[in-house]
């Protein structure tokens, strides 16, 4: 009973704290600055360096509405080297997280790396605070499987998805 209550609670604080407006902000979200142009090859993924997209990179909306939480689309498969746009579209905060303990470990160091300057921690990206702001992740150099992601303030709505790697 205790346990119900606490969700309960717990979920009545994370609802109340994530009913901000939708509207959009009047600043725009900060930009990274262009990677320099090198002669040097690409990186090969090594763990610890980012790997780059290298395929096409398929957008997925963040929101939240009368209908809950969610990513769309939720469920991605895409090949290794491809990358995925995250847009805020409504109901901010966001961010796109994975729970270290399923990741395998031949995968976790690379795909941790391949969050770039996004990273809040590991394998977790900054949370998007505003409408419109975005986070693209890299698959580069990630080997093919199924990897569950989520939203870590929306996790007890349910807000979670897969990519799979082809």
């Amino acid at each position: 009973m205790r346990f119900i209550n606490l969700a309960l609670v717990t979920s009545a604080v994370v609802l109340g704290a994530c009913s901000g407006s939708d509207k959009k902000q009047d600043t725009a979200p900060a930009t990274p600055a262009p990677a320099a142009a090198t002669t040097a090859a690409p990186s090969s993924g090594a763990a610890g360096t980012a790997a780059p997209i290298t395929g096409k990179t398929v957008e997925v909306k963040m929101m939240g509405d009368a209908t809950g939480y969610r990513f769309e689309p939720a469920n991605i498969t895409v090949k290794a080297g491809d990358g995925i746009k995250f847009v805020v579209v409504s109901m901010i905060p966001h961010n796109v997280a994975f729970d270290a303990a399923t990741i395998p470990a031949d995968v976790k160091a690379q795909l941790d790396a391949n969050f770039g300057a996004g990273r809040a921690s590991e394998l977790s990206s900054t949370l998007l605070t505003t409408i419109g702001d975005s986070f693209t992740l890299s698959l580069g150099s990630i080997k093919p499987g199924t990897y569950a992601f989520y939203c870590t303030p929306h996790l007890a709505m349910n807000m979670k998805g897969t990519i799979t790697v082809q």
